[in-house]
């Protein structure tokens, strides 16, 4: 799959309903319609959420799956730290994508937002704390990642 080219910024309402700018919707085609999964991010130092689409989401719980058995207690343990806080969600016939309270507060979202999309799915971050973080990068080290890219 390949998510949107950008970085967004976004509005929360008080309902907690993010308005997506058209320029997202019509890049996300056909999917935006099939849905969202939204989870809080699996790294404590990111207070952000992971947002995928359901397609995304549907192919990575697959390979899961394929891997994992039911009839290992750590794989089990594994797949509910991997689905904890998962939420489905769908686009309003505004447009907006309704993120539940919950995890609002575990993203800490209050009304400025960003969505930025990556390489492999798209994170919602709080704008302040997406510009701490952004902020906090160690250049280098991520320069000396992309030389290892070939």
């Amino acid at each position: 799959m390949s998510y949107p080219i950008g970085h967004f910024n976004c509005k929360l309402d008080a309902k907690g309903r993010l308005m997506l700018p058209a320029e997202f919707k019509e890049q996300m085609g056909e999917q935006a319609e099939e849905g969202f999964v939204l989870r809080p991010s699996l790294f404590d130092n990111s207070t952000c959420l992971d947002l995928f689409t359901r397609r995304d989401w549907d192919e990575q719980q697959d390979k899961l799956r394929a891997r994992f058995s039911i009839y290992d207690e750590d794989e089990i343990n594994a797949l509910r730290f991997l689905n904890e806080g998962v939420r489905y969600a769908k686009l309003d016939a505004s447009g907006r994508l309704q993120i539940p309270k919950e995890l609002m507060e575990r993203g800490g979202l209050v009304k400025e937002v960003v969505v930025e999309a990556l390489a492999n799915k798209m994170e919602i971050w709080d704008k302040e704390r997406y510009e701490q973080s952004v902020s906090a990068v160690d250049k280098k080290k991520i320069l000396e990642i992309l030389r290892t890219i070939k």
